[in-house]
């Protein structure tokens, strides 16, 4: 991150540390007064008592991404809190540049209490900015998806909840092209379950309907498009250890193979179905906020995002009832899998007062624990003991399994080799094959021909050991579900379990 923040501009970075908000309290007290490891007043998540507290006086301020429902869905979890501890103000701040504007601010120390952990923290910076939640051993045994934001056995964020990996769309227009119908027990069967299956499906529906997009990219907002790296693991060779540790030692990992599964087969889609003009009309000008009425609708057919985006098109307009969710079109030996991983992160800031981090520890725990939310957002509660909402219903019967967590001394290497790459991080090197097949610029090969030197230089630049194998499918399924998430931890002992999983 810290590469990435000198890029930005000294200049900026001094302007927001005079503007940035304070936490709630004097900063100059909050850093005497800051957490830490050593910091043996405030308690980890999971030894906090909230009957301790009940008198404990503090101004808290989280800073989120929802700038559209802060103001009343989140404004009215904090109010619930502040019923049951009236000492404890909470506020939310909404950024609507979130990763940029809060990269940078992080540095300051002085921009809240609460905040999601942005995507620039590598896994070995996290400790430069806040209070550890707990040892990976406990927390792991509570809440699912803790893994992500581990060190060295050390939790320092929990995410809100869980998103499942696969292709939103909206059911009536699906049904309308005569792709899909409703079994006698109520279920919709006729979905793609291969890339040319679901290319074939689109082309379907431009022919017999009248959408505007079968495939929305919304490529012009940015975010949505790093979507698709995220279907490069578990959705696209089943294999739960292939993220984290083969992805970083195999050799040409975007090379086509026969089986059409693994990354070349995510980005596959992606290039043919903008090539066939299976997408919006002009990609550059498409946007965020009207997609979700149009999915809604019945004017665009699909779109490739996580299954948190469920809620917000069902709430998009009056025809919730059409939105409907299904696996990324990728088959492996007869079986397909969904990738589960957590939503953005709570993390706590180190610069904060005691009081402050103690009383931000509950109102995490209050989130996680007591609140609506996961039901309310449609995902996958975070802890491990809680039943999937009901919007998530269309594909509880789909194997939903979690990245393994890394080997021992390769916590932050996938981090470090797609960050030098320029691959698999963030929307830019999907963006790069939009645009070829658009404009015709390069054939599919040529862009991963690319993205295969890119990552075999990043290989070599952290002298990574390349393997002799040259495909990575899993054989019989064998890994951890969203509910076992990650039993593995950061440690030794975690070599001997992933290598007890089917590749």
């Amino acid at each position: 991150m810290k590469k990435r923040l000198l890029s930005l501009g000294l200049a900026t970075v001094m302007a927001l540390s005079l503007t940035a908000c304070g936490s709630g309290g004097d900063n100059a007290d909050s850093k005497k007064d800051g957490g830490s490891e050593s910091n043996s007043n405030v308690p980890t998540i999971d030894k906090l008592n909230g009957n301790d507290y009940k008198d404990l006086k503090a101004d808290i301020k989280i800073l989120t991404n929802r700038t559209d429902i802060v103001d009343d869905v989140y404004a009215g979890y904090a109010d619930q809190f502040m019923d049951i501890y009236p000492n404890i103000k909470v506020t939310y701040e909404a950024i609507t540049d979130y990763e940029e504007s809060l990269t940078l601010r992080l540095t300051t120390g002085d921009w809240g209490d609460i905040c999601f952990i942005p995507s620039t923290v590598d896994k070995s910076e996290m400790d430069d900015y806040f209070i550890p939640l707990g040892d990976y051993a406990t927390l792991d045994s509570i809440y699912n998806f803790v893994t992500e934001k581990t060190f060295n056995d050390t939790v320092y964020g929990i995410p809100n909840g869980g998103t499942a990996g696969g292709i939103a769309y909206n059911r009536k227009v699906w049904e309308e092209a005569g792709i899909i119908k409703k079994n006698d027990k109520g279920e919709w069967e006729g979905l793609p379950t291969t890339p040319d299956e679901f290319l074939d499906d689109l082309k379907q529906i431009k022919e017999k309907t009248s959408v505007e997009a079968p495939l929305y990219t919304n490529f012009a907002a940015g975010w949505p498009m790093g979507a698709w790296n995220d279907y490069v693991g578990i959705a696209s060779n089943g294999d739960p250890d292939y993220k984290n540790n083969k992805l970083l030692h195999q050799k040409d990992p975007f090379t086509k193979n026969e089986e059409m599964t693994g990354p070349y087969a995510v980005y596959y889609i992606l290039y043919n179905a903008v090539a066939n003009k299976l997408v919006e009309k002009d990609p550059l000008s498409s946007d965020w906020e009207s997609s979700k009425r149009k999915i809604n609708n019945g004017e665009v057919g699909s779109m490739v995002l996580g299954s948190w985006c469920i809620e917000q098109f069902r709430g998009a307009g009056d025809h919730a009832d059409d939105i409907g969710y299904m696996p990324f079109p990728i088959t492996i030996k007869g079986v397909q899998k969904m990738s589960s991983g957590g939503n953005y992160a709570y993390a706590i800031n180190k610069e904060s007062s005691t009081d402050n981090q103690i009383a931000s520890m509950l109102y995490v725990k209050w989130l996680l624990e007591e609140s609506t939310i996961f039901v309310d957002e449609g995902s996958i509660p975070a802890r491990k003991d809680q039943e999937l909402p009901d919007s998530l219903a269309d594909i509880a019967h789909i194997e939903r399994l979690s990245d393994n967590a890394p080997l021992k001394g390769e916590e932050s290497l996938y981090d470090d080799i797609r960050t030098n790459a320029e691959v698999l991080s963030g929307d830019y090197p999907v963006s790069e094959c939009l645009q070829a097949a658009l404009y015709g610029e390069k054939t599919l090969d040529e862009v991963m021909d690319d993205w295969n030197k890119k990552w075999t230089k990043a290989q070599e630049e952290f002298e990574v050991e390349i393997s002799d194998g040259t495909d990575a499918t899993d054989t019989d399924g064998a890994g951890t579900t969203d509910s076992e998430n990650n039993t593995g931890s950061d440690d030794a002992d975690t070599k001997a379990d992933t290598d007890t999983k089917a590749e």
